[in-house]
């Protein structure tokens, strides 16, 4: 674990007041529960177990917190009294991401044979058209809290440009490290906002690896990794999308969850936040399924789940669909337990089927998906073939961003109808009258 020359980081949970980071009360060890001060840290010291942030939530009157949440900005800053943020955070310089539209995807469910309701968590609509930006929005009021002075992460592409535009916002310096071979619209978004941008020879996991060395050395201090060593703050941001679902759907849960799986963190804080909305009388307690979804090319959880395994055995990405080629996801068990738990399942699909649903999601509800989102279009209609997912019950599928980071993924088989000279008779002999 990294030196850090940062005030307030020790290892007695009783340091956990003296940081403002609002209902945050505490770090706890999801394997053994032992609890630490709020800090710079995301391994438990006595079993090496990851941290989450265990919170103070609000109690009281259910209506008074939802008047409460509903006259809030229309951003992520709404849900602040459940988050790891100081109250006025909506008064600091952020990218303040959130409150994306859930679209009613009728077309999309006729074209599935969905009949119970289908909707699109479309976070492409987000400051840098990911997902990333909500959790980067955390990790920020963290690094600020700890005295951080640079941003920081190893990136499959979209965590790279969202961290780049929060530190250019919100006064930091960034400096992120992504593999070599990204697609050129990521890259080239990471770069725009002005901080150091690293190539690294080698596929994510070894990206990642070479941060965790960074930490470790002194030329690391002063650095929030946002995934890294602020990742138990970070990974928060991702509840905000069940706060937001459930609110757009009139404070109820849905019945059914498709959830790209990259890291896995995504899908558990999203449980996780769906259990705090019933932990608080926000939304009536019923029963829901999550499912997981990746490219069969990095599929190692979905490898796990199908064999009936506990442990996810790493392997080498090979798929399109990049920003989810984790070959080691950090929180894989989990999902497989969130699964399991749910009567949910974790299901995969080629890169002919990725392609195949991102232009059938663009053609039937006007939303161009990034190769993640057609990953988990992808495996709704897998799931639902094979009998796992209801069609007759209200499911919601997320598309975590935008179609125009990942254009070589369509370009080769999307293009013009036809080239013509400017004329109605070329017009006509196309055919196309």
């Amino acid at each position: 674990m990294a030196v850090q020359t940062v005030a307030n980081n020790t290892d007695s949970a009783d340091s956990a007041n003296a940081v403002d980071l609002g209902p945050a009360a505490a770090l706890s060890c999801r394997e053994c529960g032992e609890r630490f001060g709020l800090g710079p840290i995301f391994a438990c010291s006595s079993c090496f177990g990851p941290l989450e942030v265990a919170y103070e939530l609000p109690s009281g009157d259910p209506d008074a917190l939802r008047k409460r949440i509903e006259a809030g900005p229309d951003n992520i800053w709404r849900y602040a009294p459940l988050l790891p943020v100081p109250a006025d955070v909506a008064g600091k310089p952020n990218l303040n991401p959130g409150f994306t539209k859930l679209v009613k995807a009728d077309n999309l469910a006729r074209a599935l044979g969905v009949t119970g309701g289908l909707y699109v968590k479309d976070d492409s609509g987000n400051p840098t058209h990911s997902f990333k930006d909500r959790v980067v929005a955390i990790a920020v009021e963290a690094a600020r809290a700890f005295g951080f002075t640079t941003l920081s992460c190893s990136s499959t592409g979209n965590l790279a440009g969202a961290v780049g535009a929060a530190a250019a916002r919100s006064g930091f310096r960034s400096c992120v490290f992504i593999p070599n071979d990204l697609e050129a619209g990521k890259v080239v978004m990471a770069a725009v906002y002005g901080g150091d941008l690293v190539g690294i020879e080698g596929n994510y996991d070894d990206v990642n690896r070479f941060c965790s060395e960074l930490i470790g050395d002194p030329l690391g201090e002063g650095w929030g990794f946002v995934n890294v060593n602020l990742r138990p703050y970070y990974g928060e941001g991702s509840k905000t999308l069940a706060y937001e679902i459930c609110e757009q759907l009139g404070w109820q849960l849905p019945d059914q969850l498709v959830i790209p799986i990259a890291s896995g963190s995504q899908l558990t804080k999203i449980d996780k936040g769906l259990k705090e909305l019933i932990a608080l009388g926000l939304v009536e307690d019923k029963p829901y399924k999550i499912f997981g979804a990746q490219a069969e090319g990095c599929s190692p959880v979905s490898a796990a789940f199908k064999a009936g395994h506990d442990v996810v055995r790493p392997v080498k990405p090979d798929t399109i669909a990049k920003s989810l080629a984790i070959g080691n996801p950090a929180d894989g068990p989990y999902v497989l337990d969130i699964a399991r738990r749910t009567g949910g399942a974790v299901e995969d699909v080629d890169d002919t089927r990725i392609v195949e649903a991102i232009k059938l999601l663009a053609q039937t509800e006007g939303i161009f998906a990034e190769t993640a989102g057609g990953v988990t279009v992808g495996v709704t209609r897998k799931l639902i073939e094979n009998g796992l997912l209801d069609p007759a019950l209200t499911t919601v599928v997320l598309n975590t961003g935008d179609g125009l980071k990942t254009l070589d993924a369509v370009a080769p088989t999307t293009g013009p109808t036809a080239t013509i000279r400017p004329s109605l008779d070329a017009f006509r002999a196309a055919g196309l009258a």
